[in-house]
């Protein structure tokens, strides 16, 4: 730091202090809350806090909400083509969040209705 840069620092502090300034802050004599980002990589954890502060979530986590969001959406449909089109479309949501994953296929989540679909097929057959 500069020479006497402290000095000035110190000094206008003690004078807020003094002007009530630190007075009635929200959270004041509350416990602080940190938090818990011990699973997050060092690396990762300042960019991680910029986007929560920037209101901007991760692809997999949007893709979540968007498949949440239209599962909702077809549970309240009754035009049969229009849930033919709504599943198509929670499929390809879920194709694309399994594919942005770099994990295991045994740990993709699987499309909806898929059992489903294979079992009137098996009935078909039969």
């Amino acid at each position: 730091m500069f020479p006497g840069f402290e000095k000035l620092i110190e000094s206008r502090i003690k004078k807020a202090q003094e002007e009530g300034a630190f007075e009635n802050l929200p959270g004041s004599g509350q416990p602080l809350h940190f938090e818990d980002d011990l699973t997050i990589p060092e690396d990762l954890r300042m960019a991680y806090k910029v986007l929560k502060n920037a209101d901007c979530l991760p692809p997999e986590v949007q893709l979540l909400k968007e498949i949440r969001t239209t599962e909702d959406l077809l549970a309240g449909m009754t035009d049969t083509v229009q849930k033919y089109r709504t599943i198509k479309k929670i499929n390809f949501l879920i194709m694309k969040l399994n594919t942005l994953r770099d994990a295991n296929a045994a740990y993709e989540i699987p499309q909806r209705y898929y059992s489903e679909v294979v079992e009137r097929l098996g009935a078909d057959k039969a």
